[in-house]
């Protein structure tokens, strides 16, 4: 009998996979139970709060470490939520978002570490206005469910802070006693649950 050596180590590293219990599983963001919030300092000695309605994204859960190890995200710009009108239009403005030419702002995870528990530190490329900047998070991984209806759930919170003018978006107007109209720091909080839709042996990629 004649063994075809490239197939047989091929299996081998599949069954060592299979064994081992190593697996990752997709998680679809469920848009009903996900916020992306933000605020921002306003005639700097007040706080606007806003959101984005329309996202899509997934993370990856190694089912063995039961921890996140891949996040990634679009977002509709358009769909920022500020609750009045006037302000989200200019928000959509060429002031600021340019909303019809820069159409998303975008997230991929680069690096997840946790601590012995559930928080860690969560490294990314986001882009917003077209502009791609590394920006790190304060992660915490909140854990798994199953709801009454069978679905398998995760979830996980994420923070951070940036500066809005690292991303072009610079308008301000300066006030009469000193200081401006809008802070330059952006206070980020997600909070995202995902539906468990796939699962599947790890990759070396996927480390």
């Amino acid at each position: 009998m004649i063994f075809n050596f490239q197939v047989l180590v091929s299996i081998f590293a599949l069954a060592l996979v299979t064994s081992s219990g190593a697996y990752a599983a997709d998680y679809e963001l469920d848009s009903e139970h996900t916020n992306i919030n933000f605020d921002i300092d306003h005639l700097m000695i007040s706080t606007v709060k806003g959101r984005f309605k329309d996202f899509s994204g997934k993370f990856i859960l190694d089912d063995k470490t039961q921890k996140p190890t891949s996040v990634n995200a679009t977002i509709v710009a358009k769909s920022l939520d500020t609750s009045e009108a006037k302000r989200d239009e200019h928000l959509r403005s060429k002031d600021f978002f340019e909303v019809e030419k820069f159409k998303d702002l975008t997230f991929a995870s680069t690096e997840i570490k946790f601590d012995n528990g559930n928080k860690g530190i969560m490294k990314g490329n986001l882009t917003i206005h077209g502009i791609t900047k590394p920006v790190t998070w304060a992660v915490e991984f909140r854990g798994t469910a199953k709801d009454p209806w069978g679905n398998e759930k995760a979830a996980l919170k994420a923070t951070t802070t940036i500066n809005r003018k690292d991303f072009g978006l610079t308008w301000n107007k300066a006030l009469e006693l000193g200081g401006v109209l809008v802070g330059e720091d952006v206070r980020i909080e997600v909070n995202a649950e995902g539906n468990k839709t796939s699962a599947s042996p790890k990759t070396a990629s996927k480390k």
